[in-house]
């Protein structure tokens, strides 16, 4: 009886990590179609939360939650309910995710009735939604800005040690794809004031019949006597000489 006992608990554990494995290469494939289109980063990043959903035990609503300084939102949710808490936390600038994000790593709320960590937050939850189970994890920390991974269910003591582990693998690949964003969003900005600046060079050049490294000069003078950015001077010069008139942005 033992030894079948034995073998029925090696075979679940073979499962579990069989099942761990397969999340695991599912996540990396929709990583790696992050990383081929880089401009779809909001569709590959709700695809990666909708497995999420689908993955971790207990989870029905899944969402990631940025704050900045004190503001709390949205960036991408499964269902309207984790805005709903993140403007809760704007609001009371307490909660799970930003505790998780800020401090801890991972917060669990097993029961949202009786849990009295964030009395604020837990009373306008239970006023506003019916979410009573919480799982949250950092997904990034700085200086002023974190980002977190957070679960929810309408039920009490919805997430097991399983929903953690799994939840970490998850909140692990979405870390690397929000890193992956913030450098794609970095380089476009950069090409962007690449195209201002050299835009404005061409002006300088034609108007005044200076060279490519005089107009940059020139540019770099302005800049350091308004205290302004070198691609704000360019885009103020673009537009006094074409009124009415804004490039399109990289973003357009």
């Amino acid at each position: 009886m033992i030894s079948r006992t034995v073998g029925v608990m090696k075979g679940s554990s073979e499962m579990a990590d069989d099942s761990r494995q397969g999340i695991a290469a599912q996540l990396a494939a929709l990583v790696a179609d992050l990383r081929r289109d880089s401009q779809g980063v909001d569709t590959e990043l709700s695809k990666l939360i909708d497995s999420a959903g689908r993955n971790v035990p207990g989870a029905q609503y899944v969402g990631i939650t940025l704050a900045h300084q004190k503001a709390v939102h949205t960036v991408v949710a499964t269902h309207r309910y984790p805005a709903v808490l993140d403007e809760i936390q704007h609001h009371q600038q307490e909660g799970p995710c930003l505790a998780a994000a800020w401090e801890q790593g991972m917060v669990r709320i097993n029961d949202l009735t009786i849990d009295n960590r964030w009395p604020g937050y837990r009373r306008e939850v239970l006023d506003q939604t019916p979410i009573r189970s919480v799982l949250a994890f950092e997904l990034f920390t700085n200086n002023d800005a974190m980002g977190a991974l957070n679960f929810y269910s309408e039920n009490t003591h919805a997430f097991s040690e399983e929903s953690v582990e799994v939840g970490l693998i998850f909140a692990t690949n979405i870390a690397l794809a929000w890193a992956m964003l913030r450098r794609f969003e970095e380089f476009r900005s950069a090409l962007a004031s690449r195209d201002l600046i050299g835009r404005a060079k061409g002006m300088i050049m034609e108007r005044y019949h200076v060279d490519a490294i005089q107009a940059f000069e020139l540019l770099k003078h302005f800049s350091q006597h308004s205290n302004t950015k070198l691609a704000e001077v360019a885009q103020q010069m673009i537009d006094a000489e074409l009124p009415g008139h804004r490039p399109k942005s990289s973003d357009d």
